[in-house]
């Protein structure tokens, strides 16, 4: 430091603390470039609330005007059609990021202490982001929007004595409406900042409990760890570069590719979609809420599946972390990571014939996953680990 950053970090220790907590923060030597959708997550959080301030200029949280704004947006605004083509489409790059930054978790055993409130940071990351991501998806106020805020919503109904309640003053009336949308706006304007006190929380559990390895051991020699710059933030510079080559692409020339074409149409409260469908994020849980003819416990499964995340840390008691020592919890894994992609692939399609069924099965498997995880712990045989990097 020179002498006036020196001064000022006297009375301010801003740059002692990023050399020390970033700069020469010790890392484990053998990361891979699985561990660069961490920081990628930081930057999708940070293009997401850059670009939502823009939009929120220009944007009008009325029944009346809200469709037209969006138009407005992209057709006059001037930059406005890329402001909000980087919105839309890093909604999604945010959860593609995210979700693999969670499989990874599950890969390696991140979530195995000490590292279990870091896990739980990041699962409610998660549920903060599909609040924000849903509630986002309704201010454009076109045919998608409106129904699947009206269903989405009605699922609140389902909780004991307080759920009608809850759903009346969710909508600001007896349907969902102007008011509504106006409650939806503020709360999407609002909770990213939420998100952002959480991954500080996140940051800070890092900090304290250290980074997991691929190899899932403790490290005790010195010759293990390197210093966090220029390594890996090299590492990430180059994570970035290649995670902007399909994100531009997909600003520039496929903005709507991930959306509905309903969602084009402006909201008719009379006119019912043929088939109401969520963002692709969020297909695997709808398929598990569908799965089950029941409404309330369709609405506890599809809640229990992300809820479930909480408790892996004791219901997976082997003390080997990484899956690379774990043979049948590798396979176990690798069979629940496709398992995902169908319930992704059945909650698109129509609640019909096959489709009921193969979201069952795929339902049981997605659960029963999680609920082996102690039996698997008890009885695998796991390889030998090394005693260093």
């Amino acid at each position: 430091m020179n002498k006036y950053t020196q001064w000022f970090d006297e009375r301010l220790p801003i740059f002692s603390f990023m050399d020390k907590q970033l700069a020469n923060k010790p890392t484990p030597k053998n990361l891979n470039y699985m561990w660069n959708f961490g920081s990628l997550a930081g930057v999708c959080l940070m293009l997401q609330i850059i670009t939502g301030i823009f939009l929120a200029m220009h944007y009008k949280a009325d029944v009346n005007l809200a469709f037209d704004s969006v138009q407005h947006i992209m057709r006059n605004v001037e930059w406005g059609w890329l402001i909000r083509n980087m919105h839309m489409v890093g909604a999604s790059f945010f959860f593609i990021v995210v979700y693999i930054h969670i499989f990874r978790g599950l890969y390696y055993g991140s979530y195995k202490s000490p590292r279990e409130v870091l896990w739980w940071m990041g699962i409610i990351i998660l549920f903060l982001m599909m609040a924000t991501a849903f509630i986002g998806y309704v201010l454009p106020w076109g045919q998608m929007s409106y129904w699947g805020a009206t269903v989405i919503t009605n699922l609140l109904s389902v909780i004991p004595f307080v759920g009608e309640s809850i759903v009346v003053w969710l909508w600001g009336g007896y349907n969902v409406g102007d008011p509504t949308l106006n409650r939806f706006f503020a709360l999407h304007y609002l909770l990213p900042f939420v998100i952002v006190g959480v991954v500080f929380l996140h940051l800070w559990a890092l900090w304290t409990s250290k980074s997991n390895n691929p190899v899932g051991i403790d490290l005790k020699k010195q010759t293990d760890w390197i210093p966090f710059h220029p390594y890996y933030t090299i590492k990430d510079m180059f994570g970035l570069g290649v995670f902007l080559i399909p994100f531009t692409f997909m600003v520039f020339f496929l903005p709507d590719y991930l959306g509905h074409t309903d969602n084009y149409i402006p909201a008719d409260p009379l006119k019912t979609p043929a088939h109401i469908v969520p963002e692709w994020y969020f297909l695997p849980f709808y398929a598990i809420l569908r799965a089950i003819p029941h409404k309330l416990l369709g609405v506890v499964a599809m809640v229990a599946s992300i809820a479930i995340l909480f408790v892996l840390p004791w219901l997976d008691r082997s003390k080997v972390r990484s899956a690379n020592f774990r043979p049948i919890y590798r396979q176990m894994f690798w069979i629940f990571l496709v398992n995902v992609f169908v319930l992704g692939w059945v909650g698109a399609k129509p609640p019909e014939g096959h489709y009921v069924i193969i979201g069952q099965v795929s339902t049981t498997l997605y659960f029963l996953f999680f609920l082996s995880l102690p039996w698997v712990s008890k009885f695998e045989k796991t390889k030998p680990l090394p005693t260093s990097l």
